[in-house]
């Protein structure tokens, strides 16, 4: 009979650290109401439609001027858009703001609300380029 050889001791497994959930990545607002808010907001929008920004003074005649609530959730997601004053005449127009209002989701995070309501003014030139009134350089 051949002897057997010793047992290798076996290391013990390594253990494998659970994986750590990251906070969400995206933008927070450290606003603590919907004024404040709509600063964020109008940023946010300015920065996802950067090519679609009115550069310099608006001209006196706008294509369309409307206001715009938006409903904006704990996760910055868009629950609900409502218009204040609805530029009815272009409704293209509308369906355009309303689309690009959405798309631009997720929104910054309201860190001290649970929700919010914030109202913007949507000045629209001819060529399809904007300014909102929070953000705006003026009109002649």
């Amino acid at each position: 009979m051949t002897p057997q050889p010793a047992p290798v001791p076996m290391k013990p497994a390594a253990k494998v650290p659970e994986k750590i959930m990251a906070p969400s990545s995206g933008p927070t607002s450290l606003a603590r109401n919907s004024k404040e808010y709509r600063k964020d907001a109008a940023g946010h929008l300015y920065g996802m439609h950067a090519h679609r920004i009115y550069k310099g003074r608006m001209p006196p005649m706008l294509e369309a001027v409307g206001v715009l609530n938006v409903d904006i959730d704990q996760k910055g997601s868009v629950k609900a858009v409502n218009w204040m004053r609805a530029p009815k005449h272009v409704p293209h127009v509308m369906a355009e703001i309303e689309r690009m209002v959405k798309a631009s989701a997720p929104y910054p995070v309201p860190k001290h609300m649970s929700q919010v309501t914030y109202t913007d003014v949507w000045l629209w030139h001819k060529s399809g380029k904007f300014q909102l009134d929070t953000l705006t350089e003026g009109q002649d």
